[in-house]
């Protein structure tokens, strides 16, 4: 008799379910504070070229190509007393503060004069702090796999992701104005003297939550078919990922939602439309990023409900492609923009209160669904790290969840660095030496980059996404049946049989036979 493929499960209690997704707000803060600011940084406080910010952000991911698989054999060769993830959980925070704090409250004190200093003091504060991003944002994605293996509990994992990431990156996104508008805008000093302690602060408090929630998980009886960590060879790394196809494709599929984020949420988008061409920054950014987070509030509901019904590649599918839908009637109202034309331009709050028109209407429309659609599914490619993951257990019988991870970090990185670049080339063809704030004044061409940047690139991104996921074969039915033949492989090993012998005698059709 043929019996359901979803016993020996590994379930999370709620609690740690709610917390370990913190450790993505913990990175999430500096991805606001730093990859959302640090061009304003570099070119208007310390003086230096944007092209050659822009450039190094970007430049450093050959590091990366270097560094981050060395980190992800670090973590998977780990195991010690304090666990797997949790010593670079809290070893990567440390770094990101004390780099952060070097950054952006002492170098503006090097004189103009030794400029040579100032880049220098960048490139190697920045390259510390790309370091310590990857030894923290690499386990979001591989604790997950001691976390739960759960197909009903892992598109929680998505929700409570989002949770912790709007605690981290909302609150600087609330923040950053405020502060902004106090310290005379984006590209002075004291505005990130001020901001980069309090992100610090905030980035910390998350950490300390992320670690409680995984506390109990990160041992060895939750590490892999054998219960004990596989020794990998650095040789192996580029013949695993070569053979796990389901990998490449997220890899692909997460660059694309990444991109559609990085760059239509970047400051300098924003304040370019907000500021430049709707002439009123203060009150339409606020407005609009509250009106974005509660339009994904229904669809964080839908996603859940379709990734435990259908599989989390059949809820990314369906609600990247609304976004693309909708994005296509936010690229045409963006068309239709008149630049001093009240009928044709975005007013939410008027001297006399609240003032709304058509066009306003229809853009909180179309962007509040297309927001919604994609906020819910940009940070649904990290819970499939982990099945993929799962699916390497299943195909080789290695347990690799830290190579899994920093592979996904270098395209977290790669992608949020290559959207400062492109926003720079972007400026650049209109004329601007510098990256605008929101008091910059409206240059022609202006609108066409602000097109491009906020609906163009994100829906190629979109559609870059839909194309990976056709061949993307870890559905919900599937990983159902790689989860009972792992955990069937596990009782056989903790049994007595070797490895080998479980892994060549335990397959799909003796577990849905049993």
């Amino acid at each position: 008799m043929s019996q359901e493929p979803n016993v020996g499960l590994n379930r999370a209690k709620p609690y740690q379910l709610a917390l370990f997704p913190l450790n993505n707000g913990a990175t999430n803060v500096y991805f606001v504070l730093v990859l959302g600011y640090v061009l304003n940084f570099g070119s208007g406080v310390l003086g230096m070229a944007a092209v050659f910010v822009s450039v190094l952000i970007t430049g450093m991911r050959v590091c990366d190509a270097i560094t981050d698989p060395i980190i992800g054999a670090l973590i998977d060769k780990t195991n010690g007393r304090f666990g797997k993830f949790r010593p670079f959980m809290v070893l990567g925070n440390l770094i990101m503060a004390g780099s952060i704090l070097m950054l952006y409250i002492l170098t503006p004190f090097i004189p103009e004069s030794m400029m040579w200093l100032r880049y220098l003091a960048f490139i190697a504060l920045y390259f510390v702090w790309v370091i310590g991003y990857t030894f923290q944002t690499s386990c979001t994605r591989s604790g997950q796999t001691v976390l739960t293996n759960d197909p009903k509990q892992r598109p929680m994992f998505t929700l409570f992701n989002t949770v912790g990431s709007l605690v981290g990156m909302g609150a600087m996104q609330v923040l950053a104005p405020v502060v902004g508008k106090a310290q005379g805008g984006y590209n002075t000093a004291g505005f990130f003297a001020t901001l980069a302690p309090v992100g610090i602060v905030v980035s910390l408090a998350l950490t300390a939550l992320a670690v409680v929630g995984i506390w109990e998980k990160d041992q060895p009886k939750y590490f892999g078919v054998g219960g004990q960590q596989e020794k990998v060879k650095a040789s192996e790394y580029v013949q695993i990922i070569r053979a796990n196809r389901p990998m490449q494709r997220l890899m692909v599929a997460g660059a694309g939602c990444k991109l559609a984020l990085a760059i239509a949420t970047h400051t300098a988008v924003l304040c370019m439309l907000y500021g430049c061409m709707m002439g009123n920054y203060d009150g339409l950014y606020l407005p609009m990023m509250v009106i974005g987070y509660a339009c994904s509030a229904p669809f964080f509901a839908l996603t859940i409900r379709t990734s435990q019904k259908k599989g989390q590649k059949a809820s990314l599918v369906r609600y990247v492609s609304v976004a693309l839908i909708c994005y296509v009637a936010v690229l045409a109202l963006l068309l239709l923009w008149r630049q001093g034309d009240p009928a044709w331009n975005l007013s939410i709050l008027g001297g006399s209160g609240l003032s709304l028109n058509l066009y306003t209407i229809l853009f909180i429309l179309f962007f509040g669904v297309g927001y919604g659609a994609y906020y819910s599914t940009a940070d649904m490619p990290i819970p499939m790290v982990a099945d993929c993951a799962d699916y390497e257990t299943y195909r080789s019988g290695k347990y690799i969840p830290g190579i899994m991870g920093t592979l996904f970090s270098l395209v977290d990185k790669l992608v949020s660095s290559l959207a400062s670049l492109v926003v720079t080339i972007a400026v650049g063809f209109i004329g601007l030496s510098s990256i605008p704030d929101q008091y910059s004044p409206y240059v022609p061409g202006m609108n066409v980059v602000v097109i491009v940047l906020f609906c163009v690139i994100p829906m190629l991104a979109w559609a870059a996404t839909l194309i990976a996921m056709k061949g993307y074969t870890l559905t919900g039915e599937r990983m159902k049946t790689i989860q009972a033949v792992n955990a069937a492989r596990k009782e056989a090993v903790a049994g007595g049989m070797s490895l080998e012998r479980a892994m060549a005698e335990i397959t799909d059709d003796t577990v849905k036979s049993a």
